[in-house]
């Protein structure tokens, strides 16, 4: 009995021993966590200026991660959690089964291993980076309990990686989710597709209706010398993203670092902004990164295989489980996903199965994302893009040196210029592979053209700078895939009025034509509008019916204003008549206002005014609304699906969607129990940056730079923002000086 007791005692003790040093360890290893961590933070100050934003100095680069990425926190971690959600593929666990799709979509090239692999891998300086990103979100963590993160309780230095795209949406987010999950909907593909080619979708998953997003936005302009009152370079930085999308704020550190604009929340790097010598702007580009392959199935019993040259090869397959949130805790689904020598299959388009293409690099991505932020000149900025790792964008460039730089993309791969790579390429012919990157040197590029302008609004570069411009007809089709756009013509209005360029611009004037009312579309249209009018027979009905709206619209400048009943009736005509115009215009490759002034006809016209006033009237009570009635900013609470209510504080906006060519965006609509209009999107960030002797810039941002209500910053910037009055942008220390509203290390109490 002895034996046997001692034999049980000595079991248990060999259990516990490993458990209690399980512990012991566990505590040693926070403990040093939390030494290092207020190590960290006493090497970083921030400095929150008057509007709130934060001002980071760091001793070292990590540093001023380390703090840059806590003040993020400190201004809205939930943005910053969730970001990383949906970067992650984890959006589900913490939103239910609504996202399962979103998730997979993302899994399909995100995987935790690899990217855990890959941060091992980096270059030291980078992994120092995403040591003091982490740090610094686990230790705001740390020091705010309140604070209860949806999913990620711990955040790991290699999630940096999942989340190197700065711009909205990014390359993966092309993969229509109604397509993923038709294709994927049995939960089990392999046992699915043996059975049917064709499975019904049992649900619609929509990110969005694609018909309320703002369809491309962001300005980018640059001015050379030449141009400028002042003989210095200027930069217009205009994105144009979902509201609250980025923070604002300056980073700089003892080892060059001095970076200031906008940071999307979670990343550690100043995606568009200035230094004091160089700034660049990026604007989505509509340039050929992504291509879709159709893949012809083999099935061989209870195999499958597809057609590759002439041959077959066996699909790879991935087991990818994803967890989501139920009222009962977490569940989980695991699916197979396929995949070709092209990439994952993402739909089926008749007897083939569509796989997608696209970068997938995320070191190299993120490498190129932070070292540009330090380039000071265009040889150095230049030399960032040699890493070719940014995709979804062109760049904007200008610097103190008096150089203007625009590049069309960056990642381009060279293809096959006999396929069509609009619309998907034959998978099993090798000769649509891609075939190595354009380099530099090759995409199109433009550095100080003669005209001394250049800009983009997310159209084709064959405008951009008048005369001096790019031309279509020096590169293969598939590096521009975008149509002249409204804005397009406005900013060659505002740079060049007459084609002639403009010398007399300086940092305000810039700012004002970042404002421009005018809006080009209606400029196009409204004339055949009132043509079709007075075609009109005396006795038609519709002659009284509408005389007073064309009279309106006849002497209307075609400048959008708050006090404007034009305006009005001008965008809730061209939102009408763009129901039935919008798909087909886009399908013939034409501008919308071309397809409507030459297109449509002249009773539909007419007919869509006549329902405008009518829903205006049934809106607001007439016709004779001013636009500033309807059109409105509403910031209610810190949601990131913000709620909108007819009954809350607002405020009028006077420019309109760039849909009609508004350089000022602003997409708004009606929700479900409103009859104004509610702005999401469009104008978030904005800044005119001049480079001479020191930098000079003013900016503004959505609403104001927190996301908790209860602080005064949270929407303290919301009437600048409607009128255009940027602030002047505090950016060297001496600034601060009179303009500072707290000072503190990272952990330090209020």
């Amino acid at each position: 009995m002895r034996k046997s007791f001692a034999l049980v005692m000595i079991v248990i003790f060999g259990l516990l021993v490993p458990c209690g040093a399980q512990s012991v360890a566990a505590q040693a290893n926070e403990s040093a966590e939390r030494t290092r961590w207020a190590v960290e933070a006493a090497n970083v100050k921030i400095v929150r200026d008057d509007w709130g934003i934060a001002h980071v100095y760091g001793k070292t680069d990590a540093d001023a991660v380390f703090g840059m990425i806590y003040a993020q926190a400190e201004d809205d971690f939930n943005r910053v959690e969730t970001n990383y959600l949906r970067a992650m593929g984890r959006l589900a666990e913490a939103e239910g089964e609504d996202k399962v799709y979103q998730d997979l979509r993302m899994k399909m090239f995100i995987d935790p291993e690899v990217l855990k692999k890959d941060y091992a891998e980096s270059p030291e300086w980078l992994r120092k980076l995403m040591d003091a990103f982490a740090d610094g979100l686990n230790f705001y963590l740390s020091k705010h309990p309140v604070v209860k993160p949806r999913v990620i309780q711990h955040f790991e230095p290699w999630m940096a990686l999942s989340f190197t795209e700065g711009s909205i949406g990014g390359d993966i987010e092309r993969v229509d989710l109604e397509k993923l999950q038709a294709f994927y909907d049995s939960r089990n593909l392999v046992a699915g597709a043996m059975s049917r080619l064709d499975p019904p979708l049992s649900k619609s998953l929509h990110d969005s209706d694609p018909s309320e997003r703002e369809r491309g936005g962001s300005n980018g302009f640059a001015i050379a010398p030449s141009n400028t009152l002042d003989h210095h370079a200027l930069l217009l930085i205009n994105p144009h993203t979902s509201f609250f999308f980025r923070s604002e704020l300056q980073m700089a550190s003892d080892e060059g670092l001095d970076a200031y604009g906008a940071v999307t929340w979670g990343q550690f790097f100043v995606y568009q902004g200035f230094n004091d010598h160089a700034g660049w702007m990026h604007t989505s580009s509509n340039v050929g990164a992504v291509d879709e392959y159709l893949e012809k199935v083999i099935h061989d019993g209870n195999k499958l295989s597809y057609q590759y040259g002439g041959g077959r090869r066996p699909f790879a397959t991935k087991q990818i489980t994803l967890q989501y949130k139920t009222p009962h805790g977490l569940a989980s689904s695991t699916f197979t996903a396929m995949y070709t020598v092209h990439g994952p299959v993402i739909a089926q388009e008749g007897d083939h199965w569509v796989t997608i293409q696209l970068m997938n690099i995320p070191v190299p991505a993120l490498e190129q994302s932070y070292l540009r932020t330090k380039a000071r000149n265009y040889a150095e900025y230049r030399k960032t893009m040699e890493l070719r790792a940014n995709s979804s964008n062109n760049t904007i460039f200008a610097d103190a040196d008096g150089d203007i730089a625009y590049w069309h993309g960056n990642f381009i791969p060279i293809r096959n210029t006999r396929f069509d790579y609009t619309k998907p390429v034959d998978g099993s012919n090798p000769a649509t592979n891609w075939q190595g990157l354009m380099t530099v040197d090759q995409v199109p590029h433009l550095l100080n053209p003669k005209s001394g302008y250049l800009f983009n609004v997310n159209d084709s570069p064959w405008n951009g700078a008048g005369a001096s411009s790019l031309r279509k007809s020096d590169y293969p089709a598939y590096v521009e895939q975008g149509i002249e756009s409204a804005r397009g013509l406005h900013a060659m209005r505002v740079l060049a009025p007459g084609g002639t360029p403009r010398q007399d611009l300086t940092l305000d004037v810039l700012m004002h034509v970042a404002y421009d009312a005018y809006l080009p579309w209606f400029a196009r249209t409204i004339p055949v509008l009132t043509a079709a009018y007075d075609k009109l027979p005396g006795d038609a009905p519709l002659k009284p019916r509408l005389a007073d709206q064309i009279a309106h619209l006849r002497v209307w400048d075609e400048r959008c204003s708050a006090d404007s009943v034009a305006t009005s009736v001008a965008v809730y005509w061209g939102t009408e008549i763009m129901k039935t115009a919008a798909r087909p215009a886009r399908e013939a490759l034409m501008p919308s206002e071309e397809w409507v002034a030459t297109r449509v006809p002249a009773d539909a016209l007419l007919a869509s005014l006549a329902a405008a006033s009518d829903k205006l009237t049934a809106d607001f009570g007439t016709w004779r609304t001013p636009w500033g009635r309807i059109n409105r900013f509403q910031r209610l609470n810190g949601d990131i699906v913000q709620p909108f209510s007819d009954a809350g504080p607002s405020i009028p906006v006077p420019f309109t969607y760039s849909q009609w060519g508004s350089l000022a965006s602003f997409a708004a609509r009606q929700y479900p129990g409103t009859q104004c209009w509610y702005g999401t999107s469009g104008n978030s960030f904005v800044a005119v940056v001049e480079f001479g002797d020191k930098v000079r810039a003013k900016g503004i941002t959505a609403g104001g730079e927190s996301g908790h209500p209860d602080s005064k910053h949270f929407d303290d910037q919301a009437e600048r923002y409607s009128t255009g009055d940027l602030r002047e942008i505090y950016f060297y220390r001496e600034q601060l000086k009179d303009h500072t509203e707290r000072e503190y290390h990272p952990g330090e109490s209020q």
